[in-house]
């Protein structure tokens, strides 16, 4: 694949994989604490589109990997720290695909039970539900972490081979380490206000990011 295509595959990898991120994230019920689990879970088990965002939002991460994983291959005075980048980027990829099989299908099938279920069968199906949220917790820990070290990776990167702007590789690492961040606090606190505060915030940053990258690639085809 020559560097034209690659940049025009990446471009519309990058913006395309970033629009569907944010789709499926806005289609996501967002009015119950996430750390309140009985009011989380009844949302939850309520949601009709649970699946449809999910699924959304994978199909966006599986782009966003494509396009980090395209530009990483253009860029040749940086070698060692693509290399690096790529590994991070499929290993962002299988940590988002296990976090989505289990928040997007585990998780629903739980809440439903629950929701479900009488009384008499209550308490113990909350339980249940109540520990795929704490494997669910400790995964997305790590994918906002990996992820987000990955993307700084990426912008060092950037910065070295200056084959794209060096801007893009500042602005990448602006927003992936409170990213990676945000994984941290996710470790000890839970979706605490904190984490999420953390995460919308520099994730609205990527997104952004991901944007000007896949016109800035798109325009070099």
């Amino acid at each position: 694949m020559s560097n034209a295509h690659e940049s025009r595959v990446g471009g519309i990898c990058a913006i395309g994989g970033s629009l569907l991120l944010f789709v499926g994230t806005f289609l996501h019920p967002a009015e119950a604490d996430p750390n309140e689990p009985v009011a989380a879970f009844t949302e939850y088990a309520a949601d009709q589109l649970w699946g449809v965002s999910h699924l959304t939002q994978f199909m966006g991460i599986v782009l966003i990997v494509v396009a980090l994983l395209l530009l990483m291959h253009q860029m040749e005075q940086a070698r060692g720290w693509t290399q690096i980048a790529k590994g991070g980027s499929i290993v962002s990829l299988a940590v988002a695909a296990v976090l989505q099989a289990v928040d997007g299908v585990t998780l629903k099938v739980m809440v439903d039970s629950w929701a479900a279920a009488p009384a008499i069968q209550k308490e113990e199906l909350f339980y249940a539900a109540f520990a795929v949220r704490q494997v669910e917790i400790g995964l997305a820990s790590f994918s906002s972490l990996v992820f987000g070290l990955t993307v700084t990776v990426c912008g060092i990167a950037l910065l070295v081979d200056r084959t794209y702007p060096a801007w893009l590789g500042g602005l990448a690492i602006g927003g992936s380490l409170p990213v990676a961040l945000s994984g941290i606090v996710m470790a000890f606190g839970g979706f605490s206000q904190l984490a999420m505060s953390l995460m919308m915030s520099a994730s609205s940053l990527l997104l952004l990011w991901l944007l000007i990258l896949g016109t800035v690639m798109w325009r070099r085809s």
